[in-house]
């Protein structure tokens, strides 16, 4: 372990290296607004770079750079993010400026972002880098945003993770992603907390998350949670990264990471999950959106997003003229808002055509403060549909909503086929408004079902 630490080590001075590289050969000046039509923009322009600065200078960056980051001070929290290729090769860029947007110049102080460029492709590992130094060139000088890789013959063989992996060679690949980073991450600060690579970050963040710390004092706790989907905004002493690296690499084969952490957690003795509100982190899908029937939304959509399959969909909550019912059905930032809702009351998706179904995400409540959630819920899988209109004859509970959310994966094949409806039913009556943001659906090889259709 010590070795492949090492590796990773001596990998972040060669990306330091090839940061620098590309840094002197891109604009000098580059735009303080790091927005998306900035990234949009910067990508249009990476051939236009001048000529690099003779070798001296060159010599002498890179030997400041390894400086700052051999002198950086200890900060007060990692954030740390495991990033792969991806369909859409700006999410990691996405999160980094929404991650960066959201902090305050005194709160930029107390962070360090960690990114594991995690694949071995070096077309791919040339291009990121290029990327992130030409919009973050100054987080980078001032060491407060590092990039590391660890090289591929420091990972077990690939041939054992696909022999042996329960879950496939992808989240073998992830869990050991995350035992280097999270090992190189280990004397950087007091705590450390894990996002992935296509988020969006509430505005103060590490403020909310110093406050809950402060607030937890006198509690002992492994891990904090301000996020309920997946690993997403996972809080850990930093203390022990260095046993949660080496249990991930000793467990890398049996269970998704999701499915690890808090298993990790019950090991050192923290037997429920410590949920923090208002959570600060949330999945970002991008999509480009078509004109097409209310009831009925088709868009073209990121590869790893949701793909919500035409329906229509009907409720009997109230409905007013505004924010309506199939309006939370959309893969826009639209949502269905009603109020004082009743134990048995439900929105329904119903299907235009049965569908094989890998996930189901419901969120409701407002994005920040978390108000306006659905207190007490759960989400059904209908089959069977019948009559004009159709309805399902027969439903199966997939989960219940845990502070006003659900991200579930369906792993029986046998609840998840054929699927006509998904229904969200409120269980226990609730004074007040009530928003429902977004029902997603993830189809089984949906990718596979479109080509064929096209």
């Amino acid at each position: 372990m010590r070795c492949s630490v090492r590796r990773c080590l001596v990998t972040l001075v060669a990306i330091g290296f090839l940061w620098l590289f590309v840094t002197l050969r891109v604009p000098e000046e580059i735009e303080e607004d790091q927005d998306v039509m900035t990234i949009k923009g910067q990508e249009d322009t990476y051939g236009k770079r001048k000529e690099p600065r003779s070798l001296e200078d060159w010599q002498d960056l890179t030997f400041k750079y390894i400086q700052t980051i051999q002198r950086r001070r200890k900060t007060w929290l990692t954030v740390g993010i495991s990033s792969a290729t991806r369909p859409d090769q700006r999410n990691l860029l996405y999160t980094l400026v929404s991650l960066f947007r959201a902090s305050s110049k005194t709160e930029q102080k107390r962070l360090t972002v960690l990114v594991h460029l995690a694949h071995s492709d070096l077309t791919w590992l040339r291009e990121t880098v290029l990327r992130v130094s030409t919009l973050f060139s100054p987080q980078i000088l001032a060491g407060q945003l590092l990039l590391i890789h660890a090289p591929s013959d420091a990972y077990p063989p690939l041939e054992d993770m696909r022999k042996e992996a329960h879950h496939g060679e992808f989240y073998s690949r992830q869990n050991v992603d995350h035992a280097f980073l999270v090992s190189f991450a280990t004397r950087l600060s007091e705590y450390f907390l894990l996002l992935e690579d296509n988020v969006f970050c509430a505005p103060s963040f590490v403020t909310h998350i110093h406050w809950k710390v402060d607030t937890m004092k006198s509690d002992p706790w492994v891990l904090l949670e301000f996020s309920n989907m997946g690993f997403l905004g996972k809080l850990f002493h930093s203390k022990d990264l260095p046993l949660l690296a080496h249990f991930l690499l000793l467990f890398y084969k049996e269970k998704p990471l999701d499915r690890l952490i808090p298993h990790f957690r019950t090991l050192l003795a923290q037997k429920n999950p410590i949920i923090c509100r208002p959570f600060l982190f949330y999945y970002r899908f991008s999509y480009i959106s078509n004109d097409t029937q209310k009831a009925s939304p088709v868009q073209k959509k990121n590869l790893d997003g949701p793909d919500n399959p035409p329906g229509a969909i009907f409720t009997d909550m109230k409905v007013f003229d505004v924010h309506f019912p199939w309006e939370a059905y959309t893969l826009d930032e639209s949502f269905f808002w009603t109020h004082n809702v009743s134990a048995g009351n439900h929105l329904t998706v119903i299907l235009n055509h049965p569908a094989n179904l890998s996930r189901v995400q419901v969120l409701t409540g407002t994005i920040v403060d978390g108000k306006y959630t659905l207190e007490k819920g759960e989400v059904e899988l209908g089959y069977d549909p019948e009559g004009m209109p159709q309805y399902c004859t027969s439903f199966t509970l997939l989960g219940h909503l845990l502070e006003g959310q659900m991200n579930q994966e369906i792993f029986l094949k046998s609840i998840g086929y054929n699927v006509s409806c998904v229904r969200l039913v409120v269980k226990a009556s609730q004074v007040g408004g009530l928003i429902i943001r977004h029902i997603y659906l993830w189809e089984e090889n949906a990718n596979d079902t479109e080509a064929a259709q096209s």
